[in-house]
């Protein structure tokens, strides 16, 4: 049997740098009235000893967690399939990180998840949230305002008063996308509307309506529950059953995009020769569609970063900052 390590502890790092254990406890746990001198034979003596601090005791202490929770509010399926969901993850860590904060993935898909995590809230296992594709009337909303927990939400839904929010103009960019694909010359023109249960979906709905106007033929309208391939492919089947003259179609994501040129080839028609289609992320998806898709850029990494450093600010107990609101300009490709 092989003989373990053991653990260098406080009263090693006390030892090896000459004072109190006390004092090391207060280098720790970042506390104030320790000597500069001191200070540097703790973190040297941390070093030589091979000291780990052990968090979960420190939280105790501290009544702190070092931890920041990403809930997702969406199905499992689509948290794997959607980059942009990585891509927001992958950008609040690196915030997290630099703050010496950890991450906590969180994903509610059903009910029950929804429930289970509104009562994990209140366990104190995590400092602050960062809530991803919140919808209106959302439980999990309505336990992070219950609970006071500094919180930052990736868009905008309309009922989380005065929280702290990240987002991009999707009404405006879906607007400014439409009227693009208009320009082309485009004369039937749909659109394949997901997610209209939260703001995003919903002000992309908004914004090509405002694009069309009196062109607007709302039998061209198709809504799907979720951005993922799947639906795009058959809320695209559906729209040609409706109207096989189509010859524009904008689609909400850019998997809704990929899922609907799917349809579009197993119908026969080509793209952008037949049918232009335009879609909204600048995603993996867009570049991997053939051809390459014309799509609106969303910052996703910003986003997931601006959120964690307005959380990081709340902990640090400053007032909740103004809205952070990125740009999002559109990319032109060859699939309109």
């Amino acid at each position: 049997m092989t003989d373990r390590r053991r653990r260098a502890t406080v009263k090693d790092v006390a030892r090896e740098a000459g004072v109190s254990r006390g004092t090391v406890s207060r280098v720790l746990n970042g506390q104030p009235y320790v000597s500069a001198e001191a200070r540097s034979a703790i973190e040297a003596a941390i070093a030589k000893v091979g000291f780990i601090p052990n968090r979960a005791a420190r939280s105790l202490v501290m009544q702190s967690s070092q931890a920041v929770g990403l809930i997702v509010h969406e199905p499992h399926s689509l948290f794997v399939e959607d980059p942009n969901i990585a891509s927001i993850l992958l950008g609040a860590n690196a915030a997290l990180s630099e703050a010496d904060y950890q991450l906590s993935c969180l994903i509610a898909d059903t009910p029950r998840d929804v429930e289970r995590l509104a009562r994990y809230l209140s366990g104190g296992l995590i400092d602050g949230v960062i809530v991803v594709s919140a919808r209106v009337g959302d439980r999990i909303t309505a336990a992070v305002a219950e609970l006071g927990l500094p919180a930052a939400f990736v868009g905008h839904p309309r009922d989380i008063g005065s929280a702290g929010y990240v987002a991009i103009d999707n009404r405006g960019a879906a607007r400014a996308i439409t009227g693009r694909l208009l320009q082309t010359g485009r004369r039937r023109v749909g659109m394949i509307a997901a997610a209209l249960d939260r703001d995003s979906g919903a002000d992309r709905l908004a914004g090509f309506v405002d694009a069309m106007g009196s062109k607007l033929d709302p039998q061209l309208i198709q809504s799907v529950p979720f951005y993922s391939f799947s639906h795009g492919k058959a809320g695209m089947q559906e729209l040609l059953e409706r109207a096989p003259d189509l010859d524009g179609v904008f689609a909400s994501s850019d998997a809704v995009a990929a899922g609907a040129m799917e349809a579009l080839r197993e119908a026969g028609r080509s793209v952008p020769g037949d049918v232009g289609i335009v879609g909204f992320d600048d995603s993996s998806w867009a570049l991997r569609c053939d051809p390459p898709l014309s799509t609106v850029h969303q910052p996703a990494d910003q986003l997931g970063r601006a959120a964690a450093e307005s959380v990081l600010a709340q902990l640090r107990g400053e007032p909740i900052s103004s809205p952070v609101l990125l740009e999002c300009p559109v990319v032109w490709r060859e699939s309109a």
